[in-house]
């Protein structure tokens, strides 16, 4: 119940939040205008990531304010203590930093370098807060204990929130893409979340990936094609990072070796896109900011999907992929849910990648034309 309240809450929040800040980004000056890179064609505010991290934030109060006013709501036991942790705070306020830095880039466009010291800045709160890598499960049941080389910890942990922070960036490029796709990823966590219970880390996690989802959803319906507002960094950003913290709490805290890859595979579609990105950048000997409109998505625009057909695809893609993550967890037969989904996704490939492959190699020609600009492009600056 407490979960559903949680829910509803960031996603009514949401849904009244997102007007009030698309007349904020408007009197801001924080207007995202049409441009030969981009896809929509008439002037749309941005900062709707503050509508998001608003939601989230107070949705989170929320829960925990319900629960001391109605005690019988703190189930799983231990709900009240991981809504009060000092790690549940620390994503918080890590999180709403991101959110600023993003505001602050989609006003004033700041450095990509001046970003990734935002963002490693934002990564080291959170791990002073205790929010971090301690083991890694390998195959084999073997399992790496990262408490004993604290750097070791430091160094994993910034390289992973780093790295989530910025694979919703550089998806965020059609409209409705990004937030579908967390709110996707968010419901997955919260899933995974559910099934495992009981220690603090995972119900802190479960809490936001209640409300993360909520705040998606409510966004969605200002940001689907056609979008009123685009939730911009601050919502990339932030959605990016705090998925990345959920799962170093709910997942990468536990020891068995799927943990490893189930945030990776539920993921997977920007993390593919983002790696496709620097090594085609890498290839053309272009700087890892560079803008470019290969991405995927671009891809299925070129082939001659709509808008809002290329957003399902991908979302039909993440959510194939979230079905898989699971199953590595909890389905009993694994061979038959292998099977099936293996057949899905091979036949979505089939019918679709080609075409994706050829569009490519248009697009690459197409791409000789321009000049990038910097990491801001990745975003709506591209599309």
């Amino acid at each position: 119940m407490l979960y559903l309240l949680i829910f509803a809450v960031s996603l009514f929040l949401a849904l009244f939040l997102t007007p009030v800040a698309r007349k904020w980004a408007v009197k801001l000056g924080a207007v995202d205008m049409p441009h030969d890179r981009k896809v929509h064609e008439n002037p749309t505010p941005t900062l709707g990531g503050l509508a998001i991290l608003l939601a989230v934030v107070f949705s989170t109060l929320a829960g925990k304010v319900l629960v001391r006013v109605f005690p019988s709501l703190a189930r799983p036991v231990g709900m009240s203590d991981a809504l009060s942790s000092y790690q549940l705070l620390g994503i918080i306020i890590a999180s709403s930093l991101i959110a600023v830095l993003g505001a602050v880039d989609d006003m004033r466009r700041l450095s990509p370098w001046m970003k990734l010291a935002g963002q490693v800045a934002a990564s080291l709160v959170l791990i002073s807060f205790g929010v971090e890598i301690s083991t890694v499960a390998l195959p084999r049941g073997n399992v790496i204990d990262l408490t004993a080389s604290p750097l070791l910890s430091i160094l994993l942990t910034l390289l992973w929130m780093v790295a989530f922070t910025n694979i919703i960036n550089l998806i965020d490029g059609l409209d409705g893409l990004a937030a579908g796709v967390c709110t996707i990823s968010a419901a997955a966590f919260f899933v995974y979340g559910t099934r495992i219970g009981g220690d603090p880390n995972t119900l802190q996690a479960t809490v936001i990936s209640a409300a993360v989802a909520g705040a998606c959803l409510g966004f969605l319906r200002h940001n689907f094609h056609p979008a009123s507002i685009f939730m911009g960094d601050s919502g990339a950003m932030f959605l990016g990072f705090i998925l990345g913290a959920v799962s170093i709490q709910g997942i990468l805290k536990r020891t068995a070796v799927a943990t490893l890859f189930t945030p990776l595979i539920i993921l997977a579609v920007p993390i593919v896109d983002t790696g496709l990105a620097i090594l085609r950048r890498a290839r053309k000997g272009k700087p890892f900011h560079y803008a470019d409109k290969e991405h995927i998505h671009h891809r299925l625009l070129y082939i001659g999907h709509s808008q809002r057909q290329a957003v399902l695809i991908i979302y039909l893609w993440t959510a194939l992929l979230t079905g898989i993550a699971l199953s590595l967890e909890f389905v009993a037969s694994r061979t038959i849910i292998f099977t099936l989904l293996a057949v899905g996704v091979a036949s979505l490939l089939a019918t679709t990648l080609p075409r994706i492959v050829s569009g490519g190699r248009e697009l690459e020609k197409e791409e000789e034309n321009f000049v990038g600009t910097d990491w801001k492009g990745e975003g709506r600056d591209e599309g």
